[in-house]
């Protein structure tokens, strides 16, 4: 698998991503929709990257700088049809290990509260995450939950 830093160009990549909003807005609440857009990914302090299995897309993650000290790991997503491949666990390891060069000391993130989020909450805590309250600019949301990892430790099943 091929990770690399993505400008948003391909149409696979915005193909992906307009799945992962369209997706986000059927299984929440208008309020609670986190998921960024592509011209909210081009922000300077957000760092995208695409994993490719020779030319097939396979995934996208995003790390946003909240402080010098903290990450927020944004529009993590594998296609619906390639999904339980491992394409999630490699991307997220690559994300923890760039905050870890970063310096970062705590990486933390946003995902749903349904019951359709619970696979990727699995995926986050075999990591390492663990719940926490709202960080940045979240508030308490009952269609929310927030998890974060203190790093320095990578390990992961």
């Amino acid at each position: 698998m091929n990770i690399r830093i993505d400008d948003l160009s391909h149409p696979a990549v915005q193909a992906l991503l307009e799945e992962h909003l369209q997706n986000m807005h059927e299984i929440s609440p208008p309020a609670s929709v986190h998921a960024l857009d592509l011209e909210q990914l081009r922000k300077p302090e957000i760092t995208f990257w695409s994993a490719w299995q020779d030319a097939t897309l396979v995934g996208v993650g995003a790390l946003k700088e909240l402080d010098r000290q903290h990450g927020e790991i944004k529009s993590m997503r594998t296609p619906r049809t390639l999904r339980r491949q491992g394409a999630g666990r490699t991307i997220l390891a690559h994300i923890i290990e760039q905050a870890m060069t970063r310096g970062y000391k705590r990486l933390s993130l946003e995902t749903g509260s349904m019951v359709q989020f619970e696979p990727a909450q699995s995926l986050y805590k075999s990591f390492g995450f663990t719940f926490c309250g709202p960080f940045g600019g979240y508030v308490e949301d009952p269609n929310s939950v927030f998890m974060t990892k203190v790093l320095g430790d990578v390990s992961a099943a």
